[in-house]
């Protein structure tokens, strides 16, 4: 399943890449390091969601360094998994170079869920719920993309 001269290249598309995706690449980092290389990319460019860093760190995973870019920012990596994190980036998923593999896994937007929210502990409940789900998928990983 991947070793570490041969790593399988997996990208998590998002709408903005700013909170799922980028959770995604820190927990497949993490977890599955040796065995997997990811990247997250978003439609379209925004700015890395400081709630999604914060609740990251919680677990003790540090994905502050990490930047939102979109896929044409990284077309040099040849994919063999794209996972999209949400609807509007699977339905406007762009032409990926190479043979990737495409899978949806869905999961609700921490962001749009606690925009409503003015505390701020409430808000990030939102985020622990979207995070824990998406941890929760990445341990699943290697299964996933074998079947």
């Amino acid at each position: 399943f991947g070793n570490s001269l041969n790593k399988l290249n997996l990208l998590f598309l998002c709408t903005g890449n700013s909170c799922r995706s980028q959770m995604a690449e820190g927990f497949t980092r993490a977890i599955f390091g040796e065995i997997i290389e990811p990247y997250s990319a978003g439609i379209s460019k925004s700015q890395l969601d400081p709630r999604a860093v914060a609740v990251m760190q919680e677990l003790g995973i540090d994905i502050s360094g990490q930047h939102s870019k979109t896929p044409e920012e990284i077309t040099d990596v040849p994919f063999d998994f794209v996972v999209t994190v949400c609807s509007d980036a699977d339905q406007r998923c762009p032409t990926l170079p190479g043979q990737a593999t495409r899978l949806h896994v869905p999961f609700d937007d921490p962001p749009r869920l606690a925009a409503s929210e003015t505390d701020e502990a409430a808000a990030l409940d939102h985020y622990r719920r979207g995070r824990d789900e998406i941890q929760a998928f990445c341990q699943t990983i290697p299964e996933k993309l074998q079947g």
